[in-house]
């Protein structure tokens, strides 16, 4: 994990595609912290979810890199998942014998948006919450 300078607090989590378990575990740990750190308002249980999706599906769904990067402005947390795998996501019926399926759609129903665009090397997922009207600073 390596902070990056910019106007707003951002972090980037860069890892190679292997020990899925493990991975997941980091990013949500890194995610926890950044959250404590500067986006105390956001749910730290859909976030966590989505971020544990993300870093799963990167890892099982590509041969090669993969990036995760969390971004805090002052009303808004964007979560990003770039990765080497052109595809999009394919939202697939969920299977409740233990086949899965609940991943897509699990991350588009708690992050306030999403955004799939295309890289010159791969994809890009973008998971956005907005502050609620009701949190305090």
């Amino acid at each position: 994990m390596r902070a990056m300078m910019n106007t707003q607090p951002q972090v980037v989590i860069e890892e190679s595609p292997h020990q899925e378990s493990r991975h997941s575990a980091g990013a949500r740990t890194a995610t926890a912290e950044f959250l404590r750190q500067h986006c105390a308002w956001a749910d730290a249980d859909a976030v966590l979810l989505v971020v544990s999706e993300l870093v799963t599906n990167a890892v099982r769904h590509t041969a090669g890199w993969w990036r995760l990067r969390l971004t805090a402005g002052h009303d808004t947390l964007i979560v990003q998942m770039d990765d080497s795998s052109p595809l999009p996501p394919v939202p697939r019926q969920p299977d409740l014998a233990g086949g899965g399926g609940f991943g897509w759609h699990m991350v588009q129903r708690l992050a306030g948006r999403v955004e799939v665009c295309p890289l010159p090397d791969g994809k890009s997922i973008r998971a956005t919450w907005a502050r609620p009207a009701t949190a305090g600073c």
